[in-house]
């Protein structure tokens, strides 16, 4: 069994206007919402790809209520810690011309209550595979993700993180399968400024001598690296269409990536897909489908 952690989920509220004027009432030209959290997404794409997963979390109030029920399908078992207080949270983006974003806050969460979490770890097997991804609420403790890894690590679980800066570091020690930093994110936790391919793997590699296995680095407009626990270094570019939106590339090509190495036990195919997966996001208003998926494997 696959299961992703979101520990705040999110209805990510869309509203779409040509002009935005402070001070006035401002009617929108349309808007949309979608279930976001970037575990959520994952599961969400996993199921495209016909992948079996349990979402764990927190869920609080009427909009947690909305988030377990929207995403709850045949391939996706929710079991989310439901909170005492507060509601999930409802991020607003407002696009017009420009994108203004007002990300919320999200509901207190209660020592019991991660307690009750961590619980439900122990029901993960050998064989299984953990995704921890994104950050981490301010009203739990910093290294929340290290006591999960910690209370799954006596089990051979194939552990995936998805986090930046200290989150991701400090999870190295419980030798993750997969970690997938960005550019950006490499430059951030070794203070340098990495530019060129070489540097790149020469970064990813050092990463790998903290404890990562396997490094998928996304490079954005150039596509996907990944350098592989046998020392492979493999490359895959960007499909030319019109990008519609990048909000949860990253998280399906996590996605592809776990569903590919599932499916064939190739690193190779595993960066297709994953790759695939994260511009088939790219190319439409929410997350990849599996029509999409398949119209681009065909291209890639």
């Amino acid at each position: 069994m696959i299961y992703t952690i979101t520990l705040n989920p999110s209805i990510d509220y869309i509203v779409r206007l040509s002009k935005l004027t402070n001070g006035i009432t401002n009617r929108t030209d349309s808007e949309e919402f979608y279930f976001g959290g970037k575990g959520i997404n994952v599961s969400l794409v996993l199921a495209e790809l016909d992948l079996d997963s349990t979402a764990l979390g927190f869920v609080a109030g009427f909009t947690g209520e909305a988030i377990e029920n929207g995403i709850r399908n045949d391939r996706i078992t929710t079991d989310f810690i439901k909170l005492r207080e507060g509601i999930s949270r409802i991020n607003v983006k407002i696009k017009a011309g420009e994108e203004t974003e007002i990300n919320a806050q999200g509901p207190h969460i209660n020592p019991d209550e991660l307690d009750r979490l961590m619980l439900k770890l122990d029901h993960i097997q050998s064989g299984d595979t953990l995704i921890l991804a994104g950050s981490i609420p301010n009203t739990l403790p910093d290294d929340t993700y290290e006591l999960m890894l910690e209370r799954v690590q006596e089990k051979d679980v194939r552990i995936v993180v998805d986090a930046t800066k200290k989150l991701l570091v400090n999870s190295l020690k419980y030798k993750p399968f997969l970690i997938k930093p960005n550019r950006q994110e490499l430059s951030e936790i070794f203070d340098v400024e990495v530019k060129s391919e070489e540097d790149t793997v020469k970064y990813a590699r050092k990463l790998q001598e903290l404890g990562a296995r396997n490094v998928l680095i996304s490079l954005g407009g150039e596509g996907a690296m990944l350098v592989d626990e046998t020392g492979a270094v493999h490359k895959a570019g960007v499909l030319k269409e019109k990008v519609i939106n990048t909000v949860g590339s990253g998280d399906s090509m996590v996605a592809g990536f776990v569903a590919g190495y599932e499916k064939e036990k190739s690193y190779p195919y595993a960066l297709k897909l994953g790759s695939v997966c994260g511009n088939a996001t790219a190319f439409l208003p929410g997350l990849a489908t599996k029509d999409k998926i398949e119209e681009l494997l065909k291209k890639f």
